[in-house]
């Protein structure tokens, strides 16, 4: 955390801490990580989620939405350290949405984030939470291709849509183009993790920029069938 510029209260590491044990505890009976010991996961899931902290910080972000969160990462850390007024979880798996449930216990964030199981599609078509997030976070989900679609229209105004990738990353960003073309991205920055055995990771920062077209995200058998073709000039 000191590579990182961060100086957590003991309270905030103890909230960590506490997130982490319970991942560590549950993951032989519902297979929440393949990463099993602490040294590991202090590095791999807490710092490598935390790397994010700074940016955050920067833009005075407040609140963030976390696609696939499965064990709480990058969602959990990111809540804890801002720290977070609202931190939406949402994960398909409903065995997962119970440990969220009780990660947020343990890591005293009740109040604060709450863990749902919905469709990331469904949930960026309700009025609710379309275009109404500064930040949506995205750690092993999917390509950054249908990040974008799927997670740029949760986005505010202004706001930045973050992913976790890993180089090389420059056929998956060639591959992104009409995705980020068609949900009328902004910027797209490739942020680097300066921490050890952490140097090939990347943070992806794609902010947007204006209205998209309501149809988007599509269902995933659309997708399949449909990719996002490039825009012809």
């Amino acid at each position: 955390m000191q590579a990182l510029g961060l100086d957590l209260s003991a309270s905030l590491r103890a909230g960590i801490e506490a997130h982490v044990r319970l991942l560590l505890a549950w993951t032989a009976a519902i297979n929440l990580t393949a990463i099993r010991d602490p040294e590991g996961a202090a590095r791999l899931h807490v710092l490598d989620s935390l790397a994010a902290v700074p940016l955050l910080r920067a833009r005075g972000a407040t609140g963030l939405l976390d696609i696939g969160s499965g064990g709480g990462f990058p969602g959990l850390p990111l809540a804890v350290a801002l720290p977070a007024d609202r931190a939406l979880l949402v994960d398909s798996v409903g065995k997962k949405v119970t440990f969220l449930e009780a990660a947020i216990r343990a890591s005293g964030l009740e109040g604060r984030a709450t863990a749902v199981q919905a469709r990331i599609e469904d949930l960026a078509h309700d009025p609710v939470h379309r275009g109404a997030w500064p930040v949506v976070t995205a750690r092993a989900v999917a390509s950054l291709s249908e990040l974008v679609e799927l997670g740029l229209p949760l986005v505010a105004l202004d706001g930045v849509l973050v992913a976790w990738k890993r180089e090389p990353l420059g056929r998956e960003l060639r591959a992104a183009g009409p995705s980020l073309a068609a949900l009328r991205a902004g910027s797209v920055e490739l942020l680097p993790v300066t921490l050890p055995g952490l140097e090939s990771h990347r943070l992806v920062v794609v902010s947007r920029a204006g209205e998209m077209d309501p149809r988007y995200p599509r269902d995933p058998g659309e997708r399949r069938r449909r990719p996002i073709s490039p825009v012809r000039r």
